[in-house]
């Protein structure tokens, strides 16, 4: 059983290495704002649902993902490699707006004014897709949402933490990982799903597909 994931995000990639699994990555591509711009007035948790699902779906699809499950394991068994897919998509839900990533200094600043000293919802959809011989045999999607307290850093900080540029790239313009954690009081609710991948989430959503996290584990590790 091969376990793809299908996004670029280094710190979901992190998770799951920590967490016993080596993941084939291939990066989905997908136009997130056709996706969300397709919706009718989706609430945050559907939004980020969609998205994770849409990523997933088109990873499964891919020839990508044909090349690698078709590699010499599954030549010796005569057919192809079993996969799954796990797709992703966080945003932050914070005084009644939901945002994703800032991508400028400017967005980054003002969304650190409105959260700096207060809390915020982090949701993270999640989309499983399972895959043999080419078609997909299981689906399983659902969303975590994980509710972050933020401090309150000096002028000084906050600008040197934008100079970094680390906010601009990571939906609510802060990270649990890296520099972000020292302006992160705490959370209440899964770590895991903050940083960008829900163990417990995904453990759930694999066993929906008739997958045992455990089996997926590296040698060794179980």
């Amino acid at each position: 059983m091969r376990f793809v994931l299908a996004s670029a995000s280094p710190a979901r990639l992190a998770v799951l290495r920590a967490a016993g699994i080596e993941p084939s990555v291939i990066v989905s591509g997908v136009d997130e704002e056709a996706v969300a711009a397709g919706l009718p007035d989706p609430s945050p948790s559907e939004l980020v649902t969609a998205l994770a699902m849409a990523k997933a779906d088109a990873v499964a699809r891919s020839a990508d993902l044909a090349a690698i499950t078709h590699g010499s394991h599954a030549e010796a068994h005569e057919g192809a490699e079993d996969a799954v897919v796990v797709g992703c998509d966080s945003m932050l839900a914070i005084g009644g707006e939901v945002v994703g990533k800032p991508a400028t200094a400017e967005v980054a600043r003002a969304r650190w004014a409105a959260m700096a000293g207060g809390t915020g919802e982090l949701l993270t959809g999640h989309a499983v897709v399972r895959v043999s011989d080419g078609e997909t045999v299981g689906v399983a999607s659902g969303t975590q949402s994980t509710t972050v307290r933020f401090a309150s850093p000096t002028e000084a900080e906050l600008e040197a933490y934008l100079r970094s540029g680390e906010p601009l790239a990571v939906a609510g313009a802060f990270t649990l990982d890296g520099l972000g954690g020292w302006f992160v009081e705490g959370v209440d609710g899964d770590p895991s799903s903050v940083i960008g991948i829900s163990l417990p989430l995904t453990r759930r959503l694999l066993a929906e597909v008739g997958v045992s996290v455990v089996d997926l584990w590296r040698d060794g590790e179980g």
